[in-house]
C-alpha cells in the first residue's frame, strides 16, 4: 500500500499537553476505523507548528479525506517513491 507523508500546520501545536495530543490521536484513530477501506497511521513527528504524519492509503485522495473527516489541516499530502536510510550506503 502506497505511504504518504502529510505535512499539518497547526499553531501552538509543539506546546499542547499530552492529553491534548491523546484526545487529537484518539479522533485520528476513530476516524480510520470508520473509513471502511484499508488505511494506517503509522507515526507523527510534532514540531512548534507543524506536524509531519506519515500514513498508508490506496491513494492521496483517502488520505485527504481522513483529514477531512477528522478536522485535520492536510497542508501538502506526498506519496513516498523510496524509503532510504544508513543501511542504503552500505
Amino acid at each position: 500500500m502506497p505511504q504518504f507523508v502529510i505535512e499539518r500546520t497547526i499553531p501552538g501545536l509543539g506546546d499542547l499537553d499530552a492529553e491534548t495530543l491523546k484526545a487529537i490521536s484518539a479522533k485520528s484513530n476513530a476516524v480510520v476505523a470508520s473509513l471502511g477501506e484499508p488505511y494506517h497511521w503509522i507515526t507523527s513527528y510534532v514540531t512548534g507548528d507543524k506536524m509531519y504524519c506519515v500514513h498508508e492509503a490506496e491513494s492521496a485522495d483517502v488520505v485527504y479525506r481522513h483529514a477531512k473527516e477528522g478536522g485535520f489541516p492536510a497542508d501538502r499530502v506526498t506519496e513516498v517513491k523510496t524509503l532510504i536510510g544508513p543501511q542504503t550506503g552500505r
